[in-house]
């Protein structure tokens, strides 16, 4: 469950997680189907640094987000076991702008930490593409460490059925939930690739593997250079060129 986290470019240095490799931008909308879109990206065996997760980490009994949380809104969020719950924290920061800005401040600089984490375990895997699979790319200006940019859209109708339907909500909290983040209509606006998600899962599929030929494609020399194997490379080429130059001289 995304509970509205907000990357803040202030915690983040755009050198630490630049293009290494190529990083793809997934996002989308809540109710989107971004979710889906990312798991075939996984049984591609493309790896996946998903956003979410790593908010759910951060906000793991005991941990300094945690602690935050906690002061913050106070031991009421907290199940008998101590863990966070989410639902209940989601209610509450979905339904007043003022208490999400809070959690997005309090828990940014954990995020932040453990995408970047994330991704230099696959760079030095020698990962040549990933995808960063984040619902407020936009809002959280990471959109200019992507490329290609992903966006799953639907139009609003299905967003809002799909997902009174997912999660047995009403309508109003649905719709408090859909407005709380960009719309989907703008994200297309910025989009490199447009998954059009508003059909059937076979149709999805299908869209699916256009996409796929997309991120796939050769790596660019700067983004090959930028690669694990491309430091190699460049370390051996200068090694060599030094031998050369000493046997010249």
């Amino acid at each position: 469950m995304n509970l509205g986290w907000y990357w803040d470019s202030t915690h983040s240095n755009k050198k630490s997680i630049g293009p290494r490799m190529r990083i793809v931008g997934l996002t989308g909308g809540i109710g989107s189907g971004k979710s889906t879109v990312s798991n075939l990206f996984k049984a591609h065996g493309i790896p996946v640094v998903d956003a979410d997760v790593i908010a759910r980490d951060v906000l793991k009994k005991g941990t300094g987000g945690w602690k935050k949380v906690v002061v913050a809104f106070g031991e009421d969020i907290l199940l008998p076991d101590g863990e966070v719950d989410r639902p209940k924290l989601g209610r509450i920061v979905f339904s007043d702008p003022q208490k999400r800005q809070i959690l997005n401040r309090f828990l940014a600089p954990y995020i932040s930490s453990g995408i970047l984490l994330e991704v230099l375990k696959l760079w030095m895997k020698g990962c040549k593409i990933i995808v960063l699979d984040v619902p407020l790319l936009f809002e959280a200006k990471m959109d200019r460490w992507t490329n290609p940019i992903a966006v799953v859209w639907v139009d609003p109708e299905t967003q809002l059925h799909r997902l009174m339907a997912r999660d047995g909500t009403t309508e109003e909290d649905a719709k408090s939930r859909i407005n709380s983040q960009m719309s989907l209509d703008l994200k297309r606006t910025k989009a490199d690739i447009l998954i059009d998600n508003t059909g059937s899962l076979a149709d999805l599929n299908e869209n699916f593997q256009k996409v796929l030929v997309q991120v796939t494609r050769p790596l660019t020399w700067t983004e090959f250079a930028l690669s694990r194997q491309g430091a190699i490379v460049a370390s051996i080429s200068i090694f060599l060129g030094i031998i050369i130059c000493r046997k010249c001289l």
